[in-house]
């Protein structure tokens, strides 16, 4: 069965950058069209025509600087800021009635993108000190600041330092989310190969140490050996070793988490579908009774393969605790939005607590086998047992669930 490794990339951060790409465009349009407007009021126009071509240009040419934090480099938020400070700065040699009117400087609002790219970048400390400069830099501008300066300083300084320090915060709830996900997924893969080793090799080990004993000589120290590595493998099997972690932070990317698919050897990604009844109808014989619907059991491969697998977990359950007498009785049940398969056997029961000390023992034929399969499938397994009157597993499967 092919392994394939499957990338899932987790990014809050990346739509505030193509909001921030989105930004210093638009307001550089504005403020080329406000200095297009208010031409006339400027007493050397030039100097702010120089500059906004000079800023316009610069904006056009950095886009892809503020399409991720990985291209966004320091030197370009340094460069960038001592543009938008140099605006500031030279707008009452375009206009010295700015100072008086309390009118926009010549960047105007398109500081804010470059604060606000620091701010993104690097949090809030590094939003804190471009929007400090960015104040200083205003006061300096206006000689003696009004009230409205003060509020926009003050108002530019509050928001980028937020904004940053949100930016910190959904970095952390990305690590924090892409290790959960890459437990639950090391979780899954060793409840899989826990079934897996259930179904073929401890059941293997286990007859090898009951006909050992029975045979007896060297047979009997054959089957102490075997029952040695059945314990051994059942503790290690419960206790479980998750793999290392493959997270990892990507900067311009967000947190990344490597999973293992094991896709079907079928034709297909999904492996197509195939008939659940001809999966369950080898288990017939002379104490199995098997009933099934007229019409196939369409469930997709994969699905049919593990609901098969766990109806076989239930009979090798009815086999060995039940007695060699016991008969069984497996129902296929065909509904519209499920598929339910019932396997009944007339053995004497499961005493209460058994399945949970069986569990602890690392014996997990009902734990993983059967009720993980069906966890793993989006549906449930309900075991109704009642000493000297059976044992009844009944197995749920959701149509839409499995094909998922």
């Amino acid at each position: 069965m092919a392994r394939r490794e499957r990338v899932v990339r987790m990014s809050v951060e990346q739509p505030l950058w193509r909001a921030l790409t989105a930004y210093r465009v638009l307001t550089m349009v504005y403020v080329d069209l406000l200095f297009a407007v208010n031409r006339g009021d400027f007493e050397r126009p030039w100097i702010a025509a120089g500059f906004l071509a000079a800023m316009s240009a610069w904006t056009l040419a950095t886009l892809p600087k503020v399409s991720g934090a990985a291209r966004c480099t320091k030197r370009f938020l340094l460069v960038d800021l001592a543009l938008a400070l140099t605006g500031i700065l030279l707008t009452p040699l375009a206009d010295s009635d700015a100072q008086v009117q309390d009118g926009p400087t010549l960047p105007g609002i398109w500081t804010a993108g470059a604060v606000l790219a620091y701010a993104i970048k690097g949090g809030w400390r590094w939003a804190g000190f471009a929007s400090s400069l960015v104040a200083v830099a205003n006061i300096v501008e206006r000689g003696e600041p009004s009230r409205d300066t003060l509020h926009n300083v003050l108002l530019v300084w509050v928001a980028s330092i937020a904004i940053g320090y949100v930016v910190e915060v959904a970095r952390a709830s990305e690590r924090t989310l892409a290790r959960a996900l890459e437990i639950e997924a090391a979780t899954r893969e060793r409840e899989r190969l826990a079934r897996d080793i259930h179904d073929s090799v401890l059941q293997v080990l286990a007859m090898v140490q009951r006909r050992g004993t029975a045979l007896g000589g060297e047979a009997a120290e054959l089957g102490r050996m075997a029952g040695e590595q059945e314990v051994a493998l059942r503790t290690l099997v419960a206790g479980g070793l998750v793999r290392p972690s493959h997270l990892c932070e990507d900067a311009s990317q967000g947190a990344v988490v490597r999973l293992v698919d094991e896709p079907d050897e079928d034709d297909g990604e999904d492996g197509g579908e195939q008939d659940l009844r001809s999966l369950l109808a080898p288990h017939a014989g002379s104490r199995v009774t098997f009933a099934e619907p007229g019409a196939p059991v369409v469930l997709p491969r994969p699905a049919a393969a593990e609901l098969a697998a766990a109806v076989g977990a239930a009979l090798d359950n009815v086999r060995r605790h039940a007695g060699p007498g016991a008969r069984a009785w497996i129902l296929v049940e065909d509904w519209p939005d499920e598929v339910v398969v019932t396997v009944r056997d007339d053995g004497p029961g499961i005493p209460d607590g058994r399945l949970a000390q069986a569990e602890s023992e690392g014996r997990l034929g009902v734990a993983q086998s059967i009720r993980g399969r069906l966890r793993d499938l989006g549906g449930t397994a309900e075991l109704v047992s009642v000493p000297g009157q059976g044992t009844e597993v009944e197995l749920k499967v959701p149509r839409g669930k499995a094909r998922r």
